[in-house]
């Protein structure tokens, strides 16, 4: 098991990144969102309530340029099921599963993003109310853009402080490099605001921009939900 603040501290841009898993005390779903930015439109971000999710907003309507991989609903509740992923294919995932298909069978009809020469991945994942998750990871074929490779992750019966850390990138670079391997087994402490604060206060604080963290209870189905946003 790895340390969260010591794998985000030691990396200045992993770029978008999915934490689920169980609270240290055993009686919470935790799910985690952020994203990062390094151009201007990137950077002009912040996450707002949307109904039992949330969605991106442009913090400065007017210095945005280019809105189709940076405006969308990264959370949405479906019945029972929280899904979070950083890209639209939330929507994707909500449309299949409502309509009873499986996570996999949305993630399916989908691929990494078209943006060259990054390809950057979609991460996704969902969690159901006794806590079981679900990690995917779609990615190009070492940054071939005419192969698609798509990875699935299950989590039943997670133990209590554990967790599964998924992002777009290895790290900085150009092109950026896309995560490699299975979800990174991390540690979750504390309640929902001393996690918050160890995610936030981890991230590289040039490139951060907004966080999303959520408790779920798993005998009432009680929610706590804090976001953070770097542009207040």
């Amino acid at each position: 098991m790895q340390k969260i603040e010591n794998l985000l501290n030691t990396n200045s841009y992993p770029g978008r990144g999915i934490i689920i898993g169980r609270s240290s005390d055993n009686e919470h779903a935790v799910i985690a969102y952020f994203i990062m930015g390094r151009s201007e439109n990137s950077r002009n971000r912040v996450f707002v309530k949307d109904g039992d999710g949330i969605r991106t907003q442009a913090f400065d309507s007017a210095k945005l340029v280019d809105p189709s991989l940076i405006i969308y609903s990264p959370v949405k509740v479906l019945n029972d099921t929280t899904i979070v992923t950083n890209g639209d294919q939330t929507d994707t995932i909500y449309n299949y599963m409502s309509k009873g298909k499986t996570f996999a069978d949305a993630l399916r009809t989908r691929t990494f993003e078209p943006d060259k020469p990054n390809y950057t991945p979609r991460v996704s994942g969902i969690v159901d109310k006794k806590g079981n998750y679900k990690l995917s990871i779609l990615k190009s074929n070492n940054g071939n853009p005419s192969s698609t490779q798509r990875f699935f992750f299950e989590y039943d019966r997670p133990l209590s402080g554990e967790g599964h850390f998924v992002h777009t990138y290895e790290g900085d670079g150009n092109p950026l490099p896309s995560f490699a391997g299975e979800p990174t087994l991390i540690n979750i402490e504390g309640n929902i605001d001393e996690f918050s604060s160890t995610l936030w206060n981890s991230l590289n604080n040039d490139n951060k921009v907004s966080l999303f963290v959520r408790y779920i209870n798993l005998d009432t189905g009680k929610t706590e939900t804090k976001i953070i946003n770097k542009n207040n």
